[in-house]
């Protein structure tokens, strides 16, 4: 082997053990850890048969999605990449023109709230969850085009009742902090009952 092929065969390999520890880094961020251009990483990806990070992210996010007994998976706002019912959770969401104020540019606090909401609901493992109480923090302004991570951490249980903790960052930044009271509700039917 000549050098030039040595150093791509390396290139592979670290760009392999950067994908499988995170899985959620973007092309250019891959070609800052790697020194390549963009392109380079696009075709090493390709040779490699790792898709893009958008099918990465659905990839994921639709095993996940399996796991949530309290939404379905479309009443699920971002991205679900990690959960463990009663623990935890990870989401991710991408933002867009079409969430912004138009004449400032700043995303609306639905969305980031509902990433926030969706989330905490989410990690319950209960049929259904409901807010109760919500104590939120909008820390920073958040733009399109901005990728939030938002990360769940249930931190008591007692009974019915469930306090969850969601932080969202972008760029490993703090923009959104809340603590969600929630309540869960096992039995089904009482809704029905309920309702009529």
């Amino acid at each position: 082997m000549n050098k030039s092929s040595l150093a791509k065969k390396d290139r592979h390999n670290r760009l392999l053990e950067k994908i499988k520890e995170d899985p959620f880094m973007t092309d250019e961020e891959i070609a800052e850890y790697l020194d390549v251009s963009i392109p380079t990483v696009r075709l090493d990806r390709l040779e490699l048969g790792i898709p893009e990070l958008r099918k990465r992210i659905r990839d994921v996010a639709s095993l996940n999605h399996q796991k949530v007994r309290a939404l379905h998976a479309d009443e699920i706002v971002g991205e679900l990449v990690e959960i463990q019912l009663g623990v935890s959770g990870i989401s991710i969401l991408d933002t867009t023109d079409q969430m912004v104020f138009s004449q400032s540019k700043i995303v609306r606090g639905h969305y980031i709230y509902s990433l926030a909401e969706s989330l905490a609901i989410a990690v319950i493992d209960a049929e259904v969850a409901l807010v109760g109480v919500a104590n939120i923090k909008y820390k920073t302004p958040v733009y399109a085009g901005s990728r939030l991570v938002a990360k769940a951490v249930v931190r008591q249980i007692r009974q019915r009742s469930h306090i969850v903790w969601v932080f969202i960052y972008f760029k490993q930044k703090e923009v959104f902090r809340g603590k969600f009271i929630l309540v869960s509700i096992e039995d089904n039917e009482t809704l029905v009952s309920n309702r009529e």
